[in-house]
This record gives structure tokens, sequence and C-alpha cells, in this order.
């Protein structure tokens, strides 16, 4: 078997799980915010910017599982 093909399966196999996880972590995130402005509207700003950063965290997380397959690929 190729050796180079194999690179490619195991880094497209990578970057789905990548993608997957950061769908699902994502998706927590905003069922739980939308449970707490749900409970306190009041504090719907603070619920919401806490949301968006730990969003964008995720999202880097996930970007950077992309590139290092994509570098596995194209080394």
């Amino acid at each position: 078997m190729d050796i180079d093909l194999t690179y490619s399966g195991l880094a497209a196999l990578g970057s789905g799980l990548a993608v997957i996880g950061a769908g699902l972590g994502i998706g927590k995130i905003g069922s739980s915010a939308m449970d707490a402005i749900a409970r306190q509207p009041d504090a719907s700003n603070k619920i919401q910017n806490a949301m968006i950063i730990v969003a964008a965290l995720i999202e880097g997380a996930a970007l950077f599982g992309i590139v290092t397959t994509l570098l596995a690929v194209f080394k």
C-alpha cells in the first residue's frame, strides 16, 4: 500500500474528527447559554460575551487540528 495514500486518509479522518468535535462543542455551548439566558435574562450580555469567547477558542482549536492534518499530507 502506498504510504502517501495512508497519510492522506488519516489526515482526512483527523480533519473530520476536528470539525465534528468543534461542532459538538459549539452546540453544547449554545444550548447551555440559551438555558442560562432563559433563567437569568438580566445577565444575557455577560453570558453572550462568554459564549462568543469560548466558541472562538473552540474554533481555534479545530482550525489548529485541520492545519496539522493538512501539514501531514503536504509535508
